[in-house]
C-alpha cells in the first residue's frame, strides 16, 4: 500500500505539468487564431464560427472595407493607422456580440461579420447602429481621425442553397463594392444575386487573394 501511495505522491506533479502545459498550448493556439492589432478572429476562424451560426438563427453576413485607409497610412503613419484598425476591431466586437454575432478580420483594412437577424427592419436598426459607432472619432497621439466604411450586407434565407457562408461572402462583398463606388455607407443586398464581377480564388475579381493588380480599386 505505501508503495502504491508514494508512486501516486510521485505522479500528482507530473499530471499537474503535463495538465498545464496542455492549457498554455490551448491559449497560444487560441490566441494565434485571433488577429493581435484588432483582437478579431482571422479569416479561417472566422469562416469556422460564422458557418456553424447559420443554423441557429435567420442570419445577416456583412463584409466591410474602411474608406481612405491607405491614406491615413501616407498622411500620418503606420501607428495611427495601427490605431484605426485597434478601435474598429474593438467597435465590430461590441456590435456583434449586442447581435448574437461573431465578426473577424480579413485582412488589411477589410472586415466580415454574421450576426442574428430576423427581418429587414432589424437588418436596418443594426446596420445604423453599426455605422453610428464607426462613424465616431479616432483618438491617437493628438491626432482626431473620422473614418469613413463601406459594407454589404445580405440576410441569409434559412434553407436556401444560397446560404452557404461562400457565397453569402461573395455576395455582401459585391454589394459592398457598390456602396464604396456611390460614396460609401451600407448597402443591403440579395443573397442569390449573380456577381457582376469575376470571380478570382472564390473573391471578387481585385480583392486581396487574387493575382489581380486591381486590389487597390477594393
Amino acid at each position: 500500500m505505501s508503495q502504491t501511495l508514494t508512486a501516486l505522491a510521485a505522479a500528482v506533479p507530473v499530471a499537474a505539468g503535463w495538465s498545464l502545459h496542455s492549457l498554455m498550448l490551448r491559449r497560444r493556439i487560441e490566441t494565434a487564431r485571433h488577429d493581435p492589432l484588432s483582437g478579431l478572429w482571422t479569416r479561417e476562424p472566422f469562416e469556422e464560427h460564422a458557418r456553424k451560426t447559420l443554423g441557429v438563427c435567420p442570419r445577416a453576413v456583412m463584409v466591410l472595407d474602411l474608406d481612405g485607409f491607405k491614406q491615413i497610412n501616407d498622411t500620418y503613419s503606420h501607428a495611427v493607422g495601427d490605431a484605426v484598425i485597434a478601435a474598429t476591431g474593438r467597435r465590430l466586437a461590441r456590435w456583434s456580440t449586442f447581435y448574437r454575432g461573431v465578426a473577424g478580420r480579413l485582412g488589411g483594412d477589410e472586415f466580415a461579420a454574421s450576426i442574428c437577424c430576423y427581418n429587414l427592419r432589424g437588418l436596418h436598426q443594426a446596420m445604423d447602429d453599426l455605422a453610428e459607432q464607426l462613424r465616431a472619432p479616432v483618438e491617437f497621439e493628438g491626432h482626431v481621425l473620422w473614418v469613413g466604411f463601406s459594407a454589404g450586407v445580405v440576410c441569409a434565407r434559412q434553407g436556401s442553397r444560397a446560404a452557404a457562408l461562400p457565397r453569402l461572402m461573395r455576395c455582401a462583398d459585391e454589394v459592398m463594392y457598390g456602396a464604396k463606388q456611390t460614396g460609401g455607407g451600407w448597402r443591403a443586398g440579395a443573397d442569390n444575386a449573380t456577381p457582376a464581377y469575376r470571380t478570382v480564388n472564390g473573391r471578387r475579381d481585385g480583392r486581396r487573394g487574387t493575382d489581380s493588380e486591381a486590389e487597390a480599386t477594393g
